[in-house]
């Protein structure tokens, strides 16, 4: 006994270096993530149509949150960075950030690689909340955010439709989670389209248009701090939820045998997932492949762990949306390039050379 117990203490003592450097290195790479994102973010604030040097944009946002002076000359350029450019990129951070995280942990909750924070039905049913907003004036005592309320409570109905009907007698499985939400996001999507039918305007037209290939081009004051709070507390929330991830990701019989109650933990990541999306679609529509490919570049990067793919898929994930959102807005300006086509040409390719890697296989490396 004491022969083991001394191997024991040894092992540990081997270990705790291997640990100490793990930690550092991920620190590491949150300080170098975090001074990317940065500088991504004051870039694109300053490029569009108008380009403000570096230098210009960092003066102009230091005035509007110190209250700074601003000279006549450029009170222009200052509403442009502020006013107009500003909530977008952040917005476009935030929303990168929430799909990275809410795609990590859904890929684990219903133990499928293809899985995305669409998945369940969403995206589609925010569609048409929106939609039926707009086209009938529901909501219209909200004014501005009529749309964006309409999307999430869109998106809420069809996530409760979605569990309501995958529950049965021993709980939600994740395959009947997955193949509820897929046969819902078509119902949704054939009633959004008989809307349209019906109603052929321009206006209906370019709101699918939005709703279903997603844009920043909304952002406001008004509703960025909702989203980023919304967005920040979920991600937080779901590092709480590391461990059982991390088990459920091996199966719900590996989960059960070490303590884990998967049915209401699954619950309650369900419903954790299903807010923290509805309000990045009711913001900026349906942006794919950011919560496919992110997740799966992580773990290429750091492994499975889900304490540090929460960690670090956010920061990725709001860096290449900030670049994605940039590329809209100037590759064909003065017009604007869906986002989601974007994030297909750029999340096709890459996915497929990471299956293509040798050795790469879902959960690790």
């Amino acid at each position: 006994m004491a022969i083991i117990a001394l191997s024991g203490a040894s092992a540990r003592r081997h270990l705790e270096p291997v640990r100490r450097k793990s930690t550092t290195s991920i620190y590491a790479m949150v300080m170098l993530l975090t001074l990317v994102l940065a500088g991504s973010i004051l870039v694109a604030i300053g490029l569009g149509s108008a380009v403000v040097p570096p230098p210009d944009t960092a003066r102009y946002l230091w005035a509007a949150v110190t209250g700074g002076d601003i000279t006549a000359e450029e009170l222009t350029r200052y509403q442009i960075i502020w006013n107009i450019r500003t909530p977008r990129v952040l917005l476009a951070a935030a929303v990168g950030a929430g799909l990275a995280a809410v795609g990590t942990a859904i890929q684990a909750l219903v133990r499928n690689p293809l899985a995305d924070p669409y998945i369940l039905g969403v995206s589609s049913g925010a569609s048409v909340g929106a939609v039926v907003v707009s086209l009938f004036g529901a909501l219209s005592v909200l004014g501005i955010y009529a749309v964006s309320v309409g999307a999430f409570l869109g998106a809420l109905v069809a996530t409760s439709l979605v569990y309501l009907i995958a529950y049965g007698r021993v709980g939600v499985t994740p395959l009947k989670l997955v193949l509820t939400g897929v046969a819902l996001s078509f119902g949704f999507q054939a009633i959004m389209s008989v809307l349209i039918y019906f109603t052929p305007t321009a206006e209906s037209t370019s709101m699918v248009l939005f709703w279903t290939m997603g844009s920043f081009g909304a952002a406001t004051w008004g509703s960025l701090p909702v989203v980023i709070a919304v967005v920040l507390t979920g991600i937080l929330a779901l590092r709480r939820y590391s461990r059982p991830l991390d088990v459920m990701s091996l199966g719900d019989e590996s989960a059960a045998s070490l303590g884990i109650n998967t049915t209401a933990i699954r619950k309650s990541l369900f419903v954790l997932t299903a807010v923290m999306t509805g309000a990045m679609v009711a913001v900026s529509g349906a942006i794919g492949f950011v919560g496919l490919v992110i997740p799966h570049i992580t773990r290429m990067i750091i492994g499975a762990t889900h304490a540090k793919l929460l960690l670090i898929a956010p920061f990725i994930g709001a860096i290449l949306m900030v670049w994605v959102d940039l590329l809209a807005r100037t590759m064909v300006a003065p017009r604007e390039l869906p986002l989601g086509v974007l994030t297909a040409l750029i999340g096709v390719p890459v996915f497929i050379v990471l299956m293509q890697r040798r050795g790469y296989v879902f959960g690790g490396r």
